[in-house]
């Protein structure tokens, strides 16, 4: 549940973690802490703790069994100063607005990071996918694709698949919007299958890019790779897949898990063995391994990295003390709370940010954006040595920020987003 605007500010004034933190509070103490450190009009500061347009649509849905459910949606458009606005689409049941505008807000960090010419946005349906049938949740993505027809489009707002959705989604909602429109309009959406313009590696981009920032990170510390132990929390297609390029690159993956708890192996486990949430719902725990773990304690286990990768605000004041990791990688948006990120850093820990490390996401989305407005396709290997050759830069940029700042890694990543917003507003002003 949200705070009122009273205990929220109490909250930040004292630096004591709010009861829940939403992901719009913990967005707006980061862009707080990070103006700190930056030469940027105040005035601009104050115009990116507010997003740009926030919709509400009521979405309603007529059920297999002939009645009506409305369902409520979102969308989140937190600033286009550099670009349209980009970011996903996600049907769960605890889909807020806040929740919206806050990952709208990383969206236009991350995009900024990457240096992609995209704005954030991201939106949502309140509802649990897993009780609609396949029939039910295509109805529920066209009705939701022409409540919000008006304000997206491929030079507008371009949604991309997130929790609950799929390149089946997505193709559902491009199909609604250009029969609308009179005319096929691939670059309405990313994430599509590639039959019908989406780009090959898209599903993959989130984990392969966490699992390249993970391999720069132990080489920044000094680290062997080979030598390396790491635990990964969520074995969807952002953990299973950093885990399992991680584990080509020689590290050791102790512990996996999903939704029902981990396993873990201390001699490591075989990941391309483990089945995927895609391969096999929640069959992490059907793997025949020599213990198994939960989701709590896999984020405690004495590793050299820890990756986060299944959702939200899982690393709290409340166990953050309790991570021995030596690393944070963050794969999923938000894992770490505010007060959580403050512990970490006193116990010199190192977080590398969801905004640096799963950018593959949207970095390969602008690959498939360009591919649609072009009317090209490229191959894998292509698409996969630009994902690299971009993280890379991105990795630089950060590191240059954090040697000159001496400041975290969020810190660093956060520098180098809002003195890349700030220049683009200044240059454009504001109007009238």
């Amino acid at each position: 549940m949200a705070q009122s605007e009273e205990n929220a500010v109490a909250a930040e004034e004292s630096n004591a973690e709010p009861e829940s933190e939403t992901a719009l509070e913990t967005a707006r103490r980061q862009l707080e802490r990070a103006a700190g450190l930056v030469d940027v009009n105040p005035g601009i500061i104050e115009r990116l703790k507010h997003p740009t347009k926030v919709q509400r649509v009521a979405v309603p849905l007529k059920r297999d069994d002939g009645t009506v459910t409305v369902y409520t949606g979102y969308r989140s458009q937190h600033d286009d100063v550099r670009g349209p606005y980009k970011g996903g689409l996600r049907y769960h049941p605890n889909v807020t607005e806040d929740e919206c505008v806050g990952l709208s807000m990383w969206m236009t960090w991350k995009c900024a990071v990457m240096d992609l010419p995209f704005g954030g946005g991201k939106g949502g349906i309140v509802v649990d996918p897993k009780d609609l049938s396949l029939g039910e949740k295509e109805r529920l993505t066209r009705r939701f694709a022409e409540e919000v027809r008006d304000f997206v489009g491929p030079e507008k707002d371009i949604p991309a698949p997130d929790m609950g959705t799929d390149a089946q989604t997505m193709a559902w909602f491009m199909d609604a919007y250009s029969m609308q429109e009179g005319e096929t309009q691939p670059g309405v959406v990313t994430g599509k299958p590639p039959v019908l313009g989406g780009s090959y590696g898209r599903a993959a981009a989130p984990g392969r890019s966490v699992a390249i920032i993970a391999r720069e990170v132990i080489d920044h510390y000094e680290m062997d790779i080979e030598e390396t132990t790491v635990a990964v929390q969520g074995f969807g297609s952002v953990g299973a897949n950093a885990a399992r390029i991680l584990d080509d690159y020689g590290a050791t993956i102790v512990a996996v898990s999903d939704v029902n708890g981990g396993i873990y192996d201390p001699d490591g486990l075989d990941t391309h063995a483990v089945p995927t949430h895609e391969e096999q719902p929640e069959g992490v725990m059907k793997y025949d391994s020599p213990a198994e773990i939960s989701n709590e304690d896999l984020l405690e286990l004495d590793v050299d990295v820890l990756i986060p990768a299944a959702i939200g605000d899982v690393i709290t004041a409340e166990n953050a003390e309790d991570v021995r990791a030596d690393i944070v990688i963050e794969g999923a948006n938000g894992p770490t709370t505010f007060a959580a990120a403050e512990i970490l850093e006193s116990n010199d820990v190192a977080v590398v940010p969801d905004i640096l490390a799963n950018a593959g996401g949207v970095t390969v989305s602008y690959f498939e954006w360009l591919q649609n407005i072009n009317r090209r396709s490229w191959s894998l290997k292509r698409v996969n040595d630009e994902l690299e050759t971009a993280m890379l830069r991105a990795w630089d940029d950060v590191s240059d920020a954090k040697a000159e700042f001496d400041v975290t890694w969020r810190d660093a990543a956060y520098v180098v987003a809002l003195s890349r917003i700030a220049e683009a507003k200044e240059s454009r002003g504001l109007w009238p």
